[in-house]
C-alpha cells in the first residue's frame, strides 16, 4: 500500500489537491478536466470530500475509485461521522477498500445545514474524531489523516484544549494532519509549535486556496471561520471591480504565503482547488513544486 505519508519526503516540499464529488454530468466534466490538467504535475496525492451527513457518500466512493483506476495519482477519501452509525461507517470503509482506497481523512464533521449548530451524535455513532480514527484503523490496513485548525475549530474557545483534541486524534492512530485554511502563516506555525511542545511530530500539512475572485475570497471566511485579515482586504478590496487585477493580486498573495511556508520547512501544501485546475497550476508553477523544491538549509 502506498500511504500519503510515504509521499512526504524529507528535504522537499510536495503538493496535493482537494476535489469535491460532482453532483451531475456537467460538474463531472469540469472535475475530470481539472484532474487531467493537474495529473501531469504529479501531485503527491489528491483527496475527495464527503458531504454532510453522507450526502455525497456514493459520489465520493465512485470518484476516488475512478481516480485510482484511471489516473496515476494517489487518491484519499474524506470520511465523516455525521448521521452515521458505526456499522454504517465500517460499511463505507469497506466500500472504499473495494475500490482500492487505503488512505482516508477521518473528520467528525459539522451538523448538517449549520456548521455552528449543536453536534448531535448518531445514537450508535461516534462523538469525537479520535473514535473515527480508531474505527478506520480497526477495519484493516489504512493510512489515516485528520483535520487541524490553525484558527481553532469554530466551536472551540481555548487554543490549548483545541490542540489537545488534535493530539488525541493523532495518538488514536493518525499518520498526518491537514490544516484548514489561513492567510496569516503565524497561526499555522504556532499550531505546529504547540504540537511539537506536546512531543507530537506527525506531518502537519497546511491547506491553501488560490484567491481568484471576491466570491472565492468570501469562501475563506466560511471555511476558516475567521474574517479575512485586514492586510489582505487592504490589497484586494480596491480591486474588486477589476477581475484581472484582483486575480493577479490574489495569486501573488497566495504564492507569497506558500513561499513563507516552504521556507519554514512544511512537508507539503494542500490546495483547495474548487474543482478547477488553472489557479492551482499557476501557484504550483510559481513555486516550482511540480518536481518538489529543496527545503532551506
Amino acid at each position: 500500500m502506498t500511504r500519503v505519508v510515504d509521499r512526504l519526503q524529507p528535504g522537499r516540499t510536495v503538493f496535493s489537491v482537494e476535489f469535491f464529488p460532482p453532483r451531475g454530468d456537467a460538474e463531472e466534466q469540469i472535475l475530470w478536466k481539472a484532474v487531467r490538467e493537474l495529473e501531469p504535475l504529479n501531485p503527491a496525492y489528491v483527496s475527495v470530500t464527503y458531504g454532510a451527513g453522507g450526502s455525497s457518500r456514493d459520489r465520493t466512493i465512485r470518484t476516488v475509485g475512478r481516480i485510482a483506476r484511471e489516473t496515476t495519482m494517489l487518491p484519499m477519501a474524506h470520511l465523516t461521522g455525521v448521521d452515521h452509525s458505526k456499522d454504517e461507517l465500517r460499511h463505507v470503509v469497506g466500500s472504499l477498500a473495494d475500490e482500492g482506497i487505503r488512505n482516508i481523512l477521518a473528520i467528525r464533521g459539522d451538523p448538517p445545514g449549520d456548521p455552528m449548530g449543536e453536534w448531535i451524535p448518531h445514537p450508535h455513532g461516534i462523538l469525537y474524531a479520535d473514535e473515527l480514527v480508531r474505527l478506520v484503523r480497526s477495519c484493516g490496513d489504512f493510512s489515516v489523516g485528520v483535520a487541524a485548525f490553525p484558527h481553532m475549530h469554530p466551536r472551540s474557545t481555548d487554543v490549548e484544549i483545541e490542540t489537545d483534541h488534535l493530539v488525541n486524534k493523532i495518538r488514536a492512530g493518525a499518520d498526518f494532519a491537514v490544516a484548514q485554511l489561513f492567510l496569516q502563516p503565524e497561526y499555522f506555525l504556532r499550531l505546529r509549535d504547540r504540537l511539537a511542545a506536546r512531543n507530537c511530530h506527525v506531518p502537519l500539512i497546511p491547506g491553501v486556496m488560490p484567491i481568484t475572485t471576491p466570491k472565492v475570497l468570501s469562501k475563506f471566511e466560511h471555511l476558516a471561520g475567521v474574517p479575512v485579515p485586514s492586510e489582505v482586504s487592504a490589497v484586494l478590496d480596491p480591486l474588486a471591480e477589476d477581475p484581472e487585477a484582483f486575480r493577479a493580486a490574489g495569486i501573488e498573495l497566495i504564492t507569497r504565503l506558500c513561499e513563507r511556508l516552504i521556507s519554514e520547512g512544511v512537508p507539503g501544501l494542500h490546495f483547495y482547488s474548487l474543482n478547477r485546475a488553472k489557479a492551482t497550476r499557476e501557484v504550483v508553477d510559481n513555486l516550482g513544486l511540480a518536481e518538489g523544491v529543496p527545503q532551506p538549509v
